[in-house]
């Protein structure tokens, strides 16, 4: 009777999500959503005007009107700064600079040494944390870290004797779960801060912002993290598998480096020692070349360690590549290399055009004067209906949370939803750091559990590899508890920031005065 029912729960489970999949793959591509947008600024741009929608500026006392896009000049300007609405486009140069050295690092071997080595070298006690911290710093290694990590820990539990897929949820959950956290500045703080910054500049032109605004939290985050991963790991998903025997106990699994990928990995590691010496030094002293010369911080805006950030981080990943590269041999000649590099920009092909459109959607966006008029509006709304405290972003997170299951593109969502929520929670006096910060808690902790997230069908895989019968409801069941977990600690931990003020990064916290 007890197997029926479960049967019969999980044939609801499997109902209920293949409802959500061919829901959400009706959703046309993120691409056509924003040509899809762009024509609805244009048209709701139009009748706004008519209807003389208006708002006054908060910090300026001045009346702000939307403008009407569907007129001769507003029709030149979509057609005649097209090209400029690109070029101008903030992520697109952080991004492909950044892929320049990222592109290297993955595609000669390294960052997939880097993770093999990371989780083979601690003792077994200690596998499951180092694991779910690799997990997490991957994601500065792109998909390397989906594609890698998973299958890698599988094997590694499966050599010390436990169940292999108890490995791989806790990598996945590590690298997908934890998203939005690491021990650095990686590709994500830049797509992100590239769409927050202009946002709030919508409301404030003088907001200065780096990709480094959440980098204090997203530090401690780590940690915590860590242990959240560990704790559901071993209390809530180890004890639901039994002892493993399938075929591949039968097999050995090497996951050692050879002896050249060894040498590779010492010689690339020692250049990122050497690499990070180098930046300290030139951050020490009065005068130091890394400094603002205004103020002698190396953390201000205006320093060049905040303004160079992203070719340090390209040479963070171009250097030892390129050096491992050379060393195993991926590397022979520098035609190679410009190849790799000619690869990772082909790679990026998709997401330049999802530039191109999204370019455009923020610049109609700009014009109309619509994100201003809905965020000075919609800041009326939250603090006459009371909402302007903790309340306000946990409900932001649960917003997010929700749209992540849907769309999987963090960079697609936030470059729709930063130019109203950023502005908006700006007017209610909170700093586009902190709205940033909600926003990628709720788009990390629900990639773990949606079937549309673009690695769910590669994990599904890896999981039928040592059990056929397991389908995406066997995937939900083991990570939804760390999804709730991260989810409610994350936002716990967010609220501490708020209820102590403290900063989130450098020159970055939770209020912030409209100059």
């Amino acid at each position: 009777m007890k197997a029926i029912t479960k049967e019969k729960k999980k044939s609801h489970l499997d109902k209920m999500l293949a409802f959500i999949e061919k829901s959400g793959n009706r959703l046309p591509d993120p691409i056509t959503l924003f040509v899809i947008f762009c024509g609805l600024v244009l048209v709701v741009s139009y009748l706004a005007a008519k209807a003389g929608v208006s708002a006054v500026h908060p910090s300026t006392k001045e009346t702000i009107t939307v403008v009407n896009l569907l007129t001769k000049e507003g029709l030149r300007d979509i057609v005649g700064k097209a090209v400029n609405n690109f070029q101008s486009f903030p992520p697109l140069g952080l991004v492909l600079v950044v892929m320049i050295g990222a592109g290297v690092a993955e595609k000669s071997g390294f960052m997939k040494a880097v993770l093999k080595h990371s989780i083979t070298k601690v003792p077994a006690n200690l596998v499951t944390a180092m694991i779910i911290l690799v997990g997490i710093l991957a994601n500065a290694a792109g998909d390397a870290g989906f594609i890698v990590l998973p299958p890698l820990a599988a094997i590694i539990f499966l050599g010390i004797g436990r169940h292999p897929l108890i490995g791989l949820f806790a990598a996945y959950a590590g690298v997908s779960g934890g998203f939005a956290a690491n021990l650095m500045i990686n590709m994500s703080d830049v797509l992100a801060a590239s769409f927050t910054i202009p946002a709030a500049q919508m409301i404030d032109p003088s907001y200065q912002g780096t990709p480094a605004m959440n980098l204090y939290f997203i530090i401690i985050s780590t940690l915590f993290l860590v242990v959240a991963g560990v704790w559901v790991t071993e209390k809530i998903v180890a004890p639901r598998f039994p002892k493993y025997e399938g075929i591949h106990t039968k097999k050995k699994h090497s996951t050692a480096l050879r002896s050249i990928e060894k040498k590779g990995l010492i010689y690339a590691s020692l250049s990122i020692f050497v690499m990070v010496l180098i930046v300290i030094g030139l951050c020490i002293g009065k005068d130091s070349f890394m400094q603002d010369v205004e103020t002698g911080s190396v953390l201000a805006y205006h320093s060049t360690l905040m303004q160079g950030i992203i070719p340090i981080v390209t040479c963070m990943f171009l250097i030892p590549g390129l050096i491992y590269g050379k060393i195993t041999g991926t590397i022979k000649t520098d035609k190679d290399a410009t190849a790799m590099m000619g690869s990772a920009m082909s790679d990026m092909g998709p997401y330049i055009v999802l530039a191109f459109v999204a370019s455009q959607f923020l610049a109609y966006f700009k014009w109309s004067n619509l994100g201003v008029v809905i965020s000075i509006k919609g800041a009326d709304f939250l603090q006459n209906a009371g909402m302007t405290g903790y309340g306000l972003i946990i409900g932001f997170i649960l917003i997010s949370c929700f749209i992540n299951i849907f769309v999987g593109s963090a960079s697609a969502k936030w470059a729709i939803m930063a130019p109203v929520f950023v502005p908006m929670f700006l007017l209610v006096g909170y700093d586009p750091a902190l709205t940033q910060m909600a926003y990628r808690i709720g788009d990390s902790i629900t990639n773990t559990i949606s079937p549309l997230f673009p690695y769910f069908p590669i994990l599904l895989a890896f999981v039928n590899k040592y059990d056929k019968k397991a389908g995406m409801g066997t995937i939900i069941a083991n990570m939804l508890p760390y999804s709730i977990v991260f989810g409610l600690l994350w936002t716990v931990l967010l609220i501490v920031f708020m209820v102590f003020n403290l900063p989130l990064g450098p020159n970055a916290g939770i209020h912030y005065l409209l100059h």
